[in-house]
């Protein structure tokens, strides 16, 4: 009888390992943003809230940061898994351009295009700033240094024919810019930011903004040299003070991931992302302009098998 009762115990605790191994176990990952009063940081909150709730033991956190470049550095090191970043700066990570020169990042692959970031130019309106080119001699704002935005100000710059130099420039993000504005400290900034951006609204409550147009020759260089710029429209109302449409250009907010994640969560994070539309756009206005028919465009980079996977069961990829 001992013999049998020995048996069934040591018959339970080997089921008992087996059962605990076919548990499913929890996928943490950090998915890397930007700053808290950009668009990146509310959006990845928003994005990190639909992994968490659709897929099942994942647990995924958004990360404040100091945006592209350092997410992209971020990715490369693997201290985090996902990121938010400006679809030209990832194809400079991954060819060693600009910003990586010092070394390619080439484990980030692609999953999707999430909603246009705009070249948004705005300065104070006792500024004297007119034009693009009236910011010679000004203290002007092109962002953090060695961030996408400045690598945007040089490009933007050097279709103008000028440079750095032609002006003070102060390296600054976007709470910095803004506070600098309206302290008086500088006379415009350069944001590449969703539109509306949360630290334009707030600037345009207490100060007089102007609004600044980017040239239609000067677009038509600069589309015509990088492929992954857009021609862009802002919508007249958009912010307080801006009476009439401003021409500019665009990137696009990426979303990227580092090559390691494996295929069957790469694949469910894409799915639960575009099946779940309506409630991100819910979390956040810029989840409605997440679509499948541009999700698979200005990506210069490869794609993650995962999200090439969901791309093509749904024809996005053909």
């Amino acid at each position: 009888m001992k013999k049998y009762i020995v048996l069934a115990l040591a018959m339970v605790f080997v089921l008992s390992i087996a059962l605990t191994g076919c548990a499913p176990q929890n996928t943490n990952l950090i998915l890397a943003t930007g700053g808290t009063s950009g668009t990146y940081f509310p959006f990845g909150g928003a994005m990190a809230q639909i992994f968490n709730s659709k897929i099942e033991g994942m647990n995924v956190t958004a990360q404040a940061t100091g945006a592209s470049v350092e997410n992209l550095r971020l990715i490369g090191s693997k201290e985090a898994e996902l990121a938010i970043v400006q679809n030209d700066m990832s194809d400079y990570a991954y060819n060693g351009l600009e910003s990586f020169k010092d070394g390619k990042i080439e484990n980030v692959r692609a999953i999707a295009t999430l909603y246009p970031e705009v070249i948004q130019i705005v300065v104070s309106a006792e500024s004297g700033i007119n034009s693009l080119q009236d910011i010679k001699g000004k203290k002007f704002s092109v962002g953090a240094p060695g961030s996408g935005v400045e690598a945007n100000a040089r490009q933007i710059l050097d279709a103008l024919g000028m440079t750095l130099n032609d002006f003070s420039p102060n390296y600054l993000s976007f709470s910095e810019s803004a506070d600098s504005l309206k302290d008086k400290h500088i006379d415009g900034f350069l944001f590449t930011s969703g539109v509306p951006n949360a630290a334009i609204q707030d600037t345009a409550t207490t100060s007089d903004l102007k609004f600044i147009s980017i040239p239609s020759d000067v677009i038509t260089k600069l589309t015509e040299k990088y492929p992954f710029f857009t021609e862009h429209t802002i919508p007249a109302g958009t912010y307080k003070g801006q009476d009439s449409a401003v021409n500019t250009i665009a990137v696009k907010a990426t979303l990227i991931v580092g090559s390691e994640v494996s295929e069957q969560t790469v694949y469910d994070i894409t799915k639960a992302l575009f099946e779940n539309q309506p409630e991100l756009a819910a979390g956040h206005a810029k989840g409605k302009e997440l679509n499948l028919a541009d999700a698979v465009q200005g990506i210069s980079i490869p794609f993650h098998p995962g999200a090439e996977k969901y791309f093509r069961e749904v024809g996005a990829i053909k």
